[in-house]
């Protein structure tokens, strides 16, 4: 079957799916930094001054330079199809609501939202095995042996422990990213621009919307590792923010704020550069 018989939004699909995988492998190492940061217990030796750097340094002396793509697999399993479904469900909601009209910044936080929760869902048992392959801290043979385990010891609640949290922190990162993401797209008139000039407009773009956006919620991304790397002492995001505050303070919901915003930011802007290239040549306005 060629490209032009497919479905628009398996088009979407198709073109998110690439994209995400093309930012998964790249920004794998900050993913698992981040984690690792987050995943510091207050009686680490000396945890409160530990840096990125610090962290770095140690696991690719423990663990060699291929130990920062720990939990590769889960990622690309999670980042694949999540992406895609994002990116599936965005085009679908836009056809279906906005019919061909730009969005509003209203708009944009609705549709990103909407996207980001659907792919979440579909997707929490695979973030939950991602963060503990990350940590280290689990010793999983496989993603099979891994949702198997935490279904047998936790019951289906393991595999979704969490999820509120990484839809707090997920949602409202794609609301706020798409909002300034559009709004600085409409700000530049690409229709006055180079078309070698476009792809580097709508990644800078990204870049500034996504490290408003990471920034507005790593605390909710430090919940979300917590309770899925301890969901026995982390129950409820109450419990998890009051323990969290106890034990790191008010820092602590900023763990891993530079690996991750970084990911996250240069992530997003490029799956959106591949994905919008990847749409234009399809013929279809994403």
């Amino acid at each position: 079957m060629r490209h032009d018989q497919l479905h628009p939004a398996i088009k979407a699909f198709l073109c998110g799916s690439i994209s995400g995988t093309c930012s998964t492998l790249l920004f794998q190492p900050l993913d698992l930094l981040k984690t690792r940061l987050q995943a510091l217990q207050p009686s680490d030796h000396g945890s409160r001054r530990v840096g990125m750097l610090a962290i770095l340094l140690k696991v690719v002396r423990t663990e060699s330079l291929l130990g920062l793509w720990k939990g590769m697999s889960p990622s690309i399993v999670r980042c694949v199809p999540g992406v895609g479904i994002y990116f599936g469900t965005l085009y679908s909601l836009k056809q279906y609501f906005l019919r061909g009209h730009p969005p509003t910044a209203l708009e944009s936080v609705m549709l990103g939202v909407s996207s980001r929760s659907v792919a979440g869902v579909c997707m929490s048992p695979i973030t939950v095995i991602k963060t503990r392959y990350e940590s280290g801290k689990y010793g999983y043979d496989s993603i099979y042996s891994a949702l198997r385990s935490i279904y047998r010891s936790e019951g289906h609640r393991g595999l979704f422990s969490g999820l509120t949290a990484t839809l707090l922190r997920d949602a409202p990162f794609s609301g706020i990213y798409l909002m300034f993401y559009n709004q600085t797209k409409y700000i530049v008139p690409h229709d006055q621009l180079d078309t070698t000039l476009i792809p580097v407009v709508n990644f800078s773009c990204g870049i500034f919307a996504g490290i408003l956006a990471s920034l507005a919620t790593q605390p909710a991304d430090v919940i979300k590792t917590h309770m899925q790397l301890s969901p026995v002492k982390f129950r409820w995001i109450g419990q998890a923010v009051t323990l969290i505050f106890k034990d790191y303070g008010l820092r602590g919901f900023f763990q891993g704020g530079v690996p991750r915003a970084l990911r996250r930011t240069l992530m997003a802007a490029m799956a959106w550069t591949v994905y919008e290239e990847m749409m234009a040549k399809m013929g279809l306005k994403s």
